[in-house]
């Protein structure tokens, strides 16, 4: 779009409402909102769409028909869009790109096609998972206090460009797999005050520019409930503010219920609704990943989980060797992994 605003103005600084970040760091606006939605979200994070579609990818529909993404993913009742974005990304076309501005312009044409976003926040330049948690190159030398002072801007000035593009997100993920902490080492969960005040802080900027967005913390591995409940008491116990607890979850079969057990332990325990933000299967055996999604979303309602999101269902070879999309890389069409998201 010619008239893609993609940036805010350069006056625009975060200092200019630290006073108001002060009010809300002494505890204003931590309870749940009330925006979170009474109905089951499904969704998708489908964050390597327009690198796809920069090679030349299309998608097929179930008929084989080429078709608009966004449109083919609302035929399985999709309804929102979860969209990663990183500090200082490089180009390559899969382990980079997410800066705010390509996620912005992405995040818009979710909205031009009537889908709501979930912006996660990896706090790096690339991937941050439970096995990685390093900051961005620019902060990697910061001290803590450095950092702090780092997040607010970052956070502030990336909400605004959200928000100069007239999209306001329907939820913020403040941290990828946080369980072992962010941008370590400054932020490690083994520094619970540091890690506590860098996402307090992100909460707060994200509370600031959008004050009815709910905000999750991620955590990986729910079948680990002790690593979940660690990096949560540690959260918790130092002020932690959080209005969702986000999870990770790629079980299959057999493995499904014990982790939707612990999902409801989770709610119960820290009196937050649970949202499953990453699920996904091998492309190989479709049908399994198909029921097992069904189990989820079942289970997950059971109990007043938010929503399940599939982690890059569009995916497909030779683009990048992910092993766990929906998508057939001969046919071009969905594979019946998809059909997990209907009549449930």
């Amino acid at each position: 779009m010619a008239d893609m605003r993609t940036s805010v103005p350069a006056e625009l600084s975060r200092r200019a409402v630290l006073l108001g970040a002060g009010a809300l760091a002494l505890g204003a606006g931590t309870g749940t909102p009330e925006a979170q939605a009474a109905t089951f979200v499904k969704g998708a994070d489908i964050s390597w769409m327009p690198q796809m579609e920069a090679q030349g990818r299309i998608w097929r529909n179930g008929a084989g028909t080429a078709q608009d993404l966004f449109t083919i993913l609302k035929g399985y009742g999709i309804t929102a869009i979860r969209l990663r974005t990183w500090v200082n990304p490089s180009g390559d076309p899969v382990h980079g790109h997410c800066a705010i501005e390509e996620t912005a312009a992405m995040a818009v044409r979710c909205k031009n096609a009537g889908l709501s976003v979930l912006i996660d926040y990896h706090f790096g330049d690339t991937w941050n998972s439970v096995g990685v948690q390093n900051p961005p190159a620019a902060w990697a030398s910061m001290s803590y206090s450095q950092m702090l002072d780092a997040m607010y801007d970052y956070v502030f000035h990336t909400m605004n460009v959200l928000k100069y593009n007239d999209v306001t997100p329907a939820w913020v993920q403040i941290g990828n797999e946080t369980n072992s902490g962010i941008c370590k080492p400054v932020g490690s969960v083994s520094r619970p005050a540091q890690m506590t005040g860098l996402l307090n802080a992100a909460y707060d900027m994200v509370k600031h520019v959008f004050p009815a967005t709910p905000v999750l913390v991620h955590l990986a591995q729910p079948q680990n409930l002790g690593s979940v409940q660690n990096f949560l008491n540690a959260y918790r116990d130092n002020g932690g503010r959080w209005d969702i607890t986000g999870l990770s979850s790629y079980a299959q079969g057999g493995n499904v219920a014990p982790v939707l057990d612990n999902m409801h332990t989770i709610q119960s325990t820290y009196g937050k609704p649970v949202m499953h933000v990453e699920y996904g299967g091998p492309l190989n055996k479709p049908t399994q990943v198909r029921d097992s999604l069904r189990a989820f979303i079942t289970g997950l309602k059971s109990f007043g989980g938010l929503g399940t999101f599939y982690w890059e269902p569009e995916v497909y070879s030779p683009f990048a060797t992910y092993g766990s999309g929906a998508w057939d890389p001969a046919t071009l069409r969905p594979t019946a992994a998809m059909d997990g998201f209907l009549n449930v």
